[in-house]
């Protein structure tokens, strides 16, 4: 029996960086790759990005030197920066820029003694409240900063957006205002947006953007999905239907029993459950695609099986493909149904999973129609 398979379109990754390029002017483009490039690969996924993008983002400083040794030339950031001087070691070896958010990482950055000196992405909190100096400091912090030998000069300032993907929040304006009542060197480069700032907030744009989720093809917002913002989905989980059964009317499936047939019908079982990273509390009816029609889901994910309804539908067969989310069916309904976001499904793909790329062709950026209903939402 063949497993469950990921299928990672690099076409749609470089498609999704043109529509990120065509909405941000002369911003330069942060590509963030973190979480394994959100369950694409880390590797793969910069090889999409290396023309088109202009630095990469990753969580910490062995995600970085992966890059580093993967041939990687553009900057690349750890964006939880070090977290002991063997770290900062590594990062200044490898010429890897590093956020800076709390004192300790200070205090090591005043007694370090490196080969090279680092770039720094200095921090500030505006209201997300977890990671940053306050704003208030932040002329303070540069002047201590910029006197550090082990720092090169002319760091990054940079924030994070808490309710950007929240249309129509007030929250989104009150941070920039925040930020921007800090009187910056006019050279300062600046950086503030993410996703959903990139698609829904221009104000937040600034010198550099840092966009995650819309480089895999999904929206950051509710009730949207990507390919409403031209993007497309980067990744495909298909699996085997491996039974196609009669169920009478009355039966129920699964543990508990959780689903109940109305009327005589069919049943699909198709090989894969939350085993291989679907997710366990999908309800009955979440959206299931095989042979190119959508069907419901019926009955309790299993560790490495689901049931689907087919209703009176009789022509799905053993050896059919199911397809879970991605193209033709986004991931964004799939979380939606099992109340989660699409983030945690495209990061936890199970190991079992077999993964391939394929490289379909290029397309122009689509034209969108929801920023005007974002904004006044």
């Amino acid at each position: 029996m063949r497993p469950p398979v990921a299928t990672i379109d690099l076409g749609a990754l470089r498609h999704n960086l043109a529509v990120v390029r065509s909405r941000v002017a002369d911003a330069r483009i942060l590509a963030v790759v973190k979480a394994d490039a959100y369950g694409h690969g880390l590797l793969r996924a910069a090889d999409a990005f290396r023309v088109g993008a202009d630095a990469f983002a990753c969580s910490g400083v062995m995600e970085a030197v992966a890059l580093r040794e993967h041939g990687i030339s553009q900057p690349v950031v750890a964006l939880l920066g070090f977290q002991d001087e063997e770290e900062l070691r590594l990062a200044s070896r490898h010429r890897i820029d590093l956020t800076v958010h709390c004192v300790k990482q200070l205090a090591m950055l005043e007694t370090a003694r490196l080969v090279k000196p680092v770039r720094i992405w200095l921090k500030f909190n505006t209201g997300m409240n977890r990671l940053g100096f306050p704003i208030e400091r932040a002329q303070e912090l540069l002047a201590a900063i910029s006197a550090l030998p082990a720092v090169l000069p002319g760091p990054v300032v940079m924030t994070h957006l808490a309710c950007a993907d929240e249309p129509g929040t007030l929250e989104v304006g009150s941070q920039i205002r925040r930020f921007d009542d800090v009187r910056w060197l006019p050279d300062t480069e600046q950086s503030i947006a993410n996703s959903a700032g990139v698609l829904a907030w221009p104000e937040s744009h600034r010198q550099w953007v840092r966009p995650g989720l819309i480089l895999y093809g999904c929206s950051p917002f509710e009730h949207c999905t990507g390919g409403e913002f031209g993007l497309k989905p980067a990744m495909t989980i298909d699996a085997p239907v491996i039974a196609v059964n009669r169920i009478p009317a009355g039966n129920r499936v699964g543990y508990g029993g959780a689903w109940e047939a109305k009327a005589d019908g069919w049943l699909a079982t198709v090989a894969a459950g939350y085993g291989d990273g679907y997710p366990r509390h999908a309800r009955n009816g979440t959206p299931v695609l095989i042979n190119g029609r959508r069907y419901g889901l019926a009955g309790r994910v299993s560790m490495d099986l689901v049931t689907v309804d087919l209703g009176q539908d009789e022509s799905v067969a053993i050896g059919d493909t199911a397809t879970l989310w991605g193209a033709g069916l986004p991931v964004e309904e799939v979380a939606a149904s099992a109340s989660t976001i699409c983030y945690e499904l495209l990061c936890s793909a199970g190991s079992r999973i077999r993964t391939e790329a394929i490289d379909s062709l290029p397309a122009m950026p689509a034209v969108s129609t929801m920023d005007a209903s974002l904004r006044s939402a």
